[in-house]
């Protein structure tokens, strides 16, 4: 097959599937194919929930339509899987999405047909747990009839100034061939180049270690803020003073949530204990970072009680629920779980995001947000998510909305420090 005669459909259209559906349909015919009615009539009318794609960007793919209906796909030859890889509640990989949707591609895959999977994994699940079911349920065979290649997602959701087409993306095929091919499909949409790994599973582990690395650092500054926290030192002070050296990595204390940072580390540690082999430092990480919400509740509590507020009868407010600033997405927020601590003591809480769609809020984690919060009703605020909104408010703005003498806890140092009650 010829680059030139590239049919593309990009199976999944989230925060990781829409870019790459829209800069692919502005070269090639693609197709982007979604279960979600909603999702796909929305598209259709050029608009993005997700807010990672402008209108004006829907209407310059002009190679692009999008459909629920596995009829619109048959005639593709190239099938680009983008569909979630979450955890379960134990921490355990969740392939189910992924093998769903090679299922679907095996339904319509024909002789000649390549299929790159872009999904987070841990290494050797493209050609263990994926092509098989390719295999199976189009009878067909890998590397004969049709090839696989893997080119993991580097979306970073509501970043504006890494997009798609500006950072390397890595790539790989099930043969020489096929990874050349894979490489230079992507080639045509990546203005910053192309980084071509000598094998899937290399492909896949580079990917699943970027995130790590960064959970594994955050831990780190984590726990640091913690011991800082103990001998009454300001962390961000801290951490200013020893990044005045050039080699210091810029990393900041919080939450650790989202689709990536907060997920990626679990598939590691899974096929490291799969292969008998126990990741003492990673999940030493991930423990610290899955509390962290615990932690910063504990601490709002514990000053709450200082100023001699019943905490049990508190009405406490939470300002952001998204996993991350300046984005609707609200996959694994870890603002979730300060929530649930706070309703533990038996304080009524209240929780405002201006990007956040209630709607999903409601449906994922049973909370309703409010839509603007009542001025001089709380005995605490907590500033968990560092939207520009927020920021944009200011102190006076948003200690208006606490009782006289309410506390006013920055987790994620929105506001200066002699403007606030405390922080992680």
């Amino acid at each position: 097959m010829l680059i030139d005669q590239a049919k593309v459909c990009v199976l999944g259209l989230g925060y990781v599937g829409l870019p790459l559906a829209v800069e692919f349909g502005k070269v090639f015919p693609t197709v982007g194919f979604d279960l979600r009615r909603e999702r796909v009539k929305e598209l259709q009318q050029k608009r993005d929930s997700t807010l990672e794609v402008e209108t004006a960007e829907l209407e310059a793919a002009i190679h692009l339509t999008c459909s629920d209906d596995l009829d619109a796909i048959r005639a593709c030859n190239v099938y680009i899987v983008a569909v979630p890889t979450p955890v379960d509640r134990q921490k355990r990989p969740d392939l189910q999405p992924l093998l769903r949707a090679s299922a679907l591609v095996g339904e319509v895959l024909q002789p000649g047909n390549l299929v790159i999977y872009e999904s987070t994994v841990y290494p050797g699940a493209t050609e263990e747990d994926c092509v098989p079911i390719l295999e199976r349920v189009s009878g067909l065979t890998c590397n004969r009839d049709f090839f696989v290649g893997y080119s993991p997602e580097r979306i970073n959701p509501g970043d504006k100034t890494h997009r798609l087409t500006n950072i390397v993306k890595v790539t790989s095929g099930s043969t020489p061939e096929a990874a050349e091919w894979v490489d230079q499909l992507y080639r045509h949409i990546i203005h910053a180049g192309t980084h071509r790994a000598s094998s899937i599973r290399v492909a896949e582990a580079a990917k699943v270690i970027e995130n790590t690395q960064r959970d594994v650092n955050i831990a780190l500054i984590n726990e640091l803020a913690m011991i800082f926290n103990r001998l009454g030192i300001d962390t961000q002070e801290v951490l200013e003073a020893a990044g005045s050296k050039w080699n210091f990595l810029p990393f900041r204390p919080g939450l650790v949530g989202g689709h990536c940072i907060g997920v990626d580390p679990y598939y590691l540690t899974h096929k490291a204990q799969e292969i008998g082999y126990h990741p003492e430092m990673i999940l030493a990480g991930r423990r610290i970072n899955d509390n962290m919400g615990l932690y910063i509740a504990g601490q709002v509590v514990k000053l709450m009680t200082i100023r001699h507020v019943v905490v049990s009868t508190a009405h406490i407010l939470v300002l952001g629920l998204t996993f991350k600033e300046n984005c609707p997405d609200l996959r694994n927020t870890k603002v979730v779980s300060m929530i649930e601590e706070f309703r533990s003591y038996g304080s009524q809480v209240d929780v405002f995001d201006p990007w956040a769609n209630p709607e999903e809020a409601r449906e994922e984690y049973g909370i309703e947000l409010c839509a603007k919060p009542d001025t001089g009703s709380y005995d605490a605020v907590v500033i968990a998510v560092a939207h520009r909104q927020f920021r944009e408010m200011g102190a006076t703005a948003i200690r208006a909305f606490g009782k006289p003498h309410a506390l006013l806890y920055d987790l994620k140092y929105v506001l200066p420090t002699s403007a606030v009650d405390g922080r992680l």
